[in-house]
């Protein structure tokens, strides 16, 4: 006759502050898969990145706070940053509500719309500067001309990153339920209210992720800038730029400098994103 004790089946052992439970432990497939993602990881992006600081600071951190505050570098740096805010405010806005015309109405062309908005993802950024100088330079055939200013830079980051918020911001309002909204309506709220309290914290994050993505893409935009704006120094020489040109006068440490610093206002950019959003999933 078995007992009540045997057939009962043997607890784990208690751990201090473990309140019984196991402890997890990683399977020979998910460490393995782990240090592939962690190697391969270090090979293509850590170890690169690490490189170039240590260059930027190879002549000590007096040549580094040079080599950033020379009277072009700085220029660059500040039309790139400003240009850069401008440019994902703007994307913020016109991206959202092309989103939400690409999900909620229907109109003739709405297919061809929506793939020519990938576009900018896959043509060359040198061939989108050559088109937008064709036209919107000297001979521009609309009669407007905005080669050589830095309205002409922002207009080419613009194009370059509209696409960031719309493919962030379309997915979530394809899940959005739509009985939840019906429902609202039917209690009287009206639409401003709806858009307010429900759909709006719904995009919240998705608009800030494809903002912050649409800021630090721009940050380093080249191609689409360099035929348009005509590297003039101190006026539309964006830093991208100017960090070509400190290579091609072999000054590989004012280069590496001037990345560091993009590297560090991107970072900075993406943890003030990741701050934001866990700010909003504490206050749900």
């Amino acid at each position: 006759m078995t007992t009540d004790t045997a057939r009962r089946p043997l607890s784990p052992p208690r751990t201090p502050g473990g309140e019984g439970r196991p402890r997890p432990r990683f399977s020979t497939g998910t460490a393995t898969g782990l240090g592939v993602a962690v190697l391969y990881l270090s090979l293509i992006v850590l170890i690169p990145l690490a490189v170039v600081v240590w260059r930027s600071l190879d002549q000590g951190p007096g040549f580094f706070w040079r080599a950033v505050t020379t009277p072009d570098a700085w220029a660059a740096l500040t039309l790139t940053v400003v240009a850069s805010a401008i440019v994902a405010l703007i994307n913020l806005v016109m991206g959202t509500i092309i989103a939400w015309v690409l999900v909620r109405d229907r109109f003739p062309g709405k297919a061809v719309v929506d793939t020519i908005i990938d576009l900018p993802f896959a043509l060359p950024t040198i061939v989108a500067g050559l088109v937008l100088l064709a036209l919107y330079g000297p001979e521009s055939p609309l009669g407007v001309n905005l080669a050589y200013t830095r309205a002409g830079v922002v207009l080419a980051l613009l194009f370059v990153t509209l696409p960031f918020v719309i493919r962030t911001v379309q997915p979530v309002l394809l899940e959005l339920d739509a009985d939840v909204e019906q429902a609202a309506a039917s209690l009287g709220a009206s639409p401003f209210q709806i858009f307010r309290r429900i759909i709006l914290p719904n995009l919240v994050p998705a608009m800030l992720s494809g903002t912050a993505l649409a800021f630090t893409r721009a940050i380093a935009e080249f191609g689409s800038t360099v035929l348009i704006s005509g590297n003039l120094p101190f006026k539309t020489q964006v830093a991208a730029v100017n960090l070509f040109s400190q290579i091609e006068s072999d000054n590989t440490t004012g280069a590496a400098a001037i990345s560091t610093v993009l590297l560090a206002v991107a970072l900075a950019a993406l943890l003030l994103l990741d701050l934001l959003q866990r700010w909003g999933n504490r206050r749900g």
